[in-house]
């Protein structure tokens, strides 16, 4: 166990990134399959040292259910903020809001924040010295606090199920 650890030390993630490589590629071909591959394995065996703990997958369904929930996101959020861009000026209502975190580890924190930046229109800016709020941009909002619990049902509590103990 210890030797696989060693030489594939987060396995999770060189899937993810292999398939994240042939999905950015939009190429199978032998040469994308072998060069995905090895980027997938060298990535994360030459920074192990970087990383203070294991990353263990808790729940693979939640988990794929999740990724085709961001996936989603991001196509309906590219033609809604395309859509405003190109409308009429002054309608949007840009804003910044304090998102109140219940996942506490490091690396799910670290997700949170990527996810709600890679969906076009919202960015997170900035996360709290006691790592206990994170701070957002959005491009339009109508309703915060609508807009927060979303984020919070549809990225934060499924990110928290995958990659957390919960203690309910």
């Amino acid at each position: 166990m210890h030797r696989r650890r060693q030489w594939f030390p987060h396995v999770a993630l060189s899937l993810f990134m292999w398939l994240l490589w042939l999905l950015l590629m939009n190429d199978v071909s032998a040469g994308h399959i072998v060069l995905g591959g090895l980027l997938a394995w060298a990535i994360p065996w030459l920074t192990q040292s970087f990383w203070p703990e294991e990353m263990t997958v808790r729940k693979p369904l939640v988990s794929l259910k999740f990724v085709l929930t961001v996936l989603l996101d991001i196509v309906v959020a590219n033609w809604s903020v395309a859509r405003l861009i190109l409308s009429p000026a002054g309608r949007l209502k840009p804003a910044f809001m304090v998102l109140p975190l219940d996942v506490k580890e490091d690396f799910t924190i670290t997700l949170l924040a990527n996810t709600i930046s890679m969906t076009p229109g919202t960015v997170s800016t900035d996360l709290s010295a006691d790592r206990k709020t994170l701070l957002l941009h959005a491009l339009h909002v109508e309703d915060i606090d609508a807009a927060l619990a979303d984020i919070k049902r549809r990225y934060e509590a499924p990110l928290k199920e995958i990659f957390e103990c919960s203690h309910r």
